[in-house]
């Protein structure tokens, strides 16, 4: 008798040694926050063709004067304050062409080496939702937050994902809502409107 009942506390014993006195679980490493600051977009990027020549039968368009907020916080940018040579990207985490070309986005950015912006503006989506995309595709470059699409909605387009194409003057010369885009499509894109070569 004493040796069942030895046998049935003996679980009990070690089950309390489980307690407090335990080893804590090894911390998971904090995940990378997507996406650079604004700083510097309304400044020309360091290299690169001083003046682009817009392609035949392309004439230019404004950004608008409205500010967003940089998706890291600090000051708003005004669109009409932004400097090429740039490639905006307008995406949401909802919409499955722009989870498909937001990586080649990034390689653009990785691949620009100074000479023109990739800027992101996350449209009309959850700022959680856009962080977790951002975290899982390991997005690094700057982001602007336009919750309310109002730029979108500025081109009277109502589709995503679409990309402007914006000169040193921070002019407006392609607007591309053709899908998602490839690497060998921005390249081209890139030439063809903002005479700048990266390949």
């Amino acid at each position: 008798m004493i040796r069942r009942l030895a046998a049935m506390a003996l679980p009990l014993l070690l089950l309390a040694g489980c307690g407090g006195d335990a080893e804590p679980a090894p911390s998971q490493p904090a995940a990378p926050i997507p996406f650079a600051a604004c700083a510097g977009l309304t400044t020309a990027p360091a290299v690169g063709p001083a003046d682009t020549t817009a392609a035949a039968g392309t004439a230019p368009v404004e950004l608008p004067s409205f500010g967003l907020a940089c998706f890291n916080g600090g000051e708003e940018i005004v669109l009409a304050d932004l400097r090429g040579p740039a490639v905006v990207n307008l995406w949401a985490s909802w919409c499955p062409p722009c989870r498909k070309e937001l990586p080649a986005f990034q390689r653009l950015a990785e691949r620009a080496d100074g000479r023109l912006h990739v800027i992101g503006v996350n449209a009309a989506d959850d700022r959680e939702a856009a962080r977790a995309l951002g975290e899982r595709y390991g997005l690094t470059f700057p982001n602007l937050f336009d919750g309310d699409d109002r730029l979108r909605g500025a081109f009277g387009r109502n589709f995503l994902p679409m990309t402007l194409l914006v000169d040193a003057e921070g002019q407006v010369r392609h607007l591309d809502s053709s899908g998602a885009l490839d690497d060998a499509a921005l390249d081209a894109l890139i030439g063809q409107y903002l005479g700048v070569e990266l390949s």
